[in-house]
């Protein structure tokens, strides 16, 4: 069974099915940065994961999966207990995927198609009948899945990337980034617009949304998760959270 607790550097380019999958639990784990030759999907079942793939922050509420193409680099965080599914596609199936990195919507079928994939044997029969229709049920599903926003892009220009891309440090407001980066706010506005199609604001604002979904998820209360976003009050998260997402904090982690 491909259920199993991850000991050590786990390499699914080491197997030669079209398919390999896992099924696992980790608590507090990185991966550090890595590639495949085949594209992956993973798929965070319960527990909250941020992954950082090429120049893209993506983050993992329990039902959205990350589909990450072949040879892209890319790092996985988990805090606290994380149950989640991975499952890589050889080169000739992850062509018929898409070619960029995106977070998808997990429905009911395509978390009951994952599920058999996940747990096969890594010596199992892909050319079977039954493994084969849940390949191409798999690919048409993950093609068609609801893209989600769970995604930030990340700037490249060397001013500024080492002091935003802290994941778990609020970025500093737009005059102390300047100063920090020894440019002007016009320029800081240049190079995000450039390298991640939106403003400072803009880019700090989502920022903010992925890092207060994140706490949220991992159990910390409003109160916790407002304050280390730099609002002045809960009821200003929670104005802010329902603007940007179109519900409470509460309704977010019920539904």
């Amino acid at each position: 069974m491909a259920r199993m607790e991850i000991t050590s550097p786990f390499d699914p380019d080491t197997y030669p099915g079209k398919v390999v999958g896992l099924a696992t639990s980790l608590g507090d784990h990185d991966s550090g940065l890595h590639q495949h030759q085949r594209g992956q999907l993973l798929y965070a079942r319960q527990g909250c994961i941020r992954v950082t793939a090429g120049d893209l922050l993506c983050l993992l509420p329990p039902s959205r999966a990350v589909w990450i193409p072949a040879g892209i680099p890319h790092r996985a965080v988990m805090r606290q207990v994380v149950d989640y599914r991975s499952i890589w596609f050889d080169t000739e199936l992850s062509a018929r995927l898409p070619h960029e990195v995106c977070v998808l919507e997990v429905g009911p079928l395509l978390e009951a198609v994952l599920e058999p994939m996940a747990i096969a044997g890594f010596d199992q029969d892909w050319d079977h009948t039954r493994f084969d229709h849940l390949i191409g049920l798999s690919i048409h599903e993950i093609c068609e899945a609801p893209r989600q926003p769970m995604l930030l892009p990340l700037p490249q220009d060397r001013r500024v990337s080492s002091i935003v891309m802290q994941p778990e440090r609020l970025p500093p407001e737009l005059n102390e980034l300047a100063a920090k980066a020894g440019a002007t706010g016009k320029t800081i506005g240049r190079i995000f617009q450039r390298e991640t199609g939106m403003s400072y604001q803009q880019w700090r604002q989502q920022w903010r949304v992925l890092r207060a979904v994140e706490l949220l998820v991992i159990g910390h209360p409003v109160s916790h998760t407002s304050s280390e976003l730099g609002f002045s009050s809960d009821s200003a998260f929670i104005t802010f959270f329902k603007q940007m997402l179109g519900c409470t904090p509460g309704a977010y982690l019920k539904h």
